[in-house]
C-alpha cells in the first residue's frame, strides 16, 4: 500500500519527500524500515513513529523542498539533536521528488491566463492557477503540473508560496492586482520575477498606490509591467507566447547566474 501511495504521488507530479529510517540504535521511536511520505504541508501517509523524531523530520523534509535539495541523509542523536530524553539515535534518509520544478503561479484564471497556462503545460514546470470565480478555473485544461485554488482572497495566498516561485498577476483588473501585488512587495524574501498584465500607465498608478500603502519607493518599483517581450498582436494566444518567452528569459539568466529557477 505504501509504494502504491508512492506511484499514485508521483502521477500526480506534485512535489513531495520519501523518508526512510534507515537505522535505529537504543531507544529509537520506530524500527529501521519505518518510511513516510510527506510534503511542505505535513504528513501524506506512513510513519517513521511519531513525536519529536517525526516532526523533526517533517520540517526538515518541508525545508528541503522549499531549498528544493534532491536527497540527504541525516544522522541525529534523539537527546542532543532532537531534544528527546532517551539516549538512542536514528538515521534517516530523504529524498524529493519535483522539488526542482519551475514554479509559476497566476491569479486570475480568465482568457489570457488560460492561454499561458496553455502555453507552459508543455514545459517542464508546476503551475498554481488561483482566482475567486469557479466557473474560470473550472475551464483549465486537465494536468498533474496544474493546481486550482478556488480562494475568496487570492492575495493571501502569496504567503504559501516557495521563494524560487514566478508570480503572474492576471485577475480581473487593476483592483484584484493591487492586493496580490502588495503581499508580493511586502513579503521578506522576494519573488524573482512579479508580473502585472497592462499598460505603462498602469505601471505608474500601481508603483504610486504601493508607495502609498508603505512599501519603500525603490521596492515598489521591483516589478514587471507591462509584461511579456514586445512582439505579436493584442491576442490572448499571442501574449501568452510573449509572457512566456519573458518568463524563460528570466528564468535562463538566474541559472546562467547560478542562481535556481
Amino acid at each position: 500500500m505504501f509504494w502504491q501511495k508512492h506511484h499514485e504521488l508521483l502521477e500526480s507530479g506534485r512535489p513531495f519527500v520519501l523518508v526512510i529510517l534507515t537505522e535505529a540504535l537504543g531507544s529509537a521511536p520506530q524500527e529501521s524500515g519505518a518510511k513516510m511520505l510527506c510534503d511542505a504541508n505535513g504528513l501524506i501517509y506512513g510513519t517513521i513513529g511519531g513525536g519529536k523524531v517525526e516532526a523533526l523530520a517533517l520540517k526538515t523534509a518541508a525545508d528541503l523542498l522549499t531549498n528544493k535539495s534532491t536527497t540527504v541523509f541525516v544522522d541525529w542523536h534523539l537527546e542532543r539533536d532532537v531534544g528527546m530524553t532517551c539516549g538512542g539515535r536514528v538515521k534517516l534518509y530523504f529524498e524529493t521528488y519535483r522539488a526542482a520544478d519551475w514554479q509559476i503561479a497566476i491569479f486570475g484564471a480568465g482568457h489570457v491566463a488560460q492561454a499561458v497556462v496553455a502555453a507552459l503545460l508543455p514545459l517542464t514546470c508546476r503551475i498554481v492557477c488561483i482566482d475567486s470565480r469557479q466557473d474560470w478555473l473550472e475551464s483549465l485544461p486537465e494536468s498533474p503540473q496544474l493546481e486550482r485554488r478556488l480562494r475568496e482572497a487570492p492575495a493571501m495566498e502569496i504567503h504559501s508560496l516557495a521563494p524560487e516561485t514566478f508570480v503572474l498577476m492576471m485577475t480581473q483588473g487593476h483592483a484584484t492586482d493591487f492586493p496580490v501585488l502588495l503581499e508580493c512587495m511586502k513579503r521578506e524574501q522576494k519573488f524573482p520575477y512579479v508580473g502585472a498584465i497592462g499598460s505603462k500607465s498602469k505601471r505608474a498608478v500601481l508603483v504610486k498606490e504601493l508607495i502609498a500603502a508603505g512599501v519603500d519607493a525603490h521596492q515598489a518599483d521591483l516589478f514587471t509591467c507591462p509584461i511579456g517581450l514586445p512582439l505579436g498582436k493584442s491576442e490572448p494566444a499571442e501574449i501568452a507566447v510573449s509572457v512566456v518567452a519573458q518568463l524563460i528569459q528570466v528564468r535562463d539568466a538566474r541559472r546562467a547566474d547560478g542562481q535556481e529557477g
